[in-house]
């Protein structure tokens, strides 16, 4: 089993950034790929972006290319998404989650967190 909390959602006015963060416990951290996936009200869940267990490789929704960033830290256990530039349209519940290998579809990934909540503001 992996655990996974999610922390740093938040309000935030269009145009500014946010940093989450996501602690895991349990199996072997460094064994998961990790992936951040967000829902917005009435609509489905969707990848956001995806890292590596080594950190050399990362994925991005093309809604996000260019203003989110993922990063892990191993020795830590935490991922991290810097957000930038956001919108209106990012506001969302943002889940992490943890897969054998990198993938982007929300039915690969085994364990996820709670969730937290991103609102931007117009």
């Amino acid at each position: 089993q992996v655990q996974l909390v999610e922390s740093g959602g938040g309000l935030v006015q269009a145009g500014g950034s946010l940093r989450l963060s996501c602690a895991a416990s349990g199996r072997t951290f460094s064994n998961y790929a990790l992936g951040w996936f967000r829902q917005a009200p009435g609509k489905e869940r969707e990848f956001v972006a995806a890292v590596s267990w080594s950190g050399d490789t990362t994925y991005y929704a093309d809604s996000v290319k260019g203003r989110f960033t993922i990063s892990r830290d191993n020795a830590k256990n935490t991922v991290a998404l810097q957000m930038n530039s956001l919108k209106p349209e990012d506001t969302a519940a943002y889940y992490c989650a943890a897969s054998r290998g990198l993938r982007v579809r929300q039915y690969d990934y085994n364990y996820w967190g709670q969730g937290t909540q991103v609102t931007v503001s117009s």
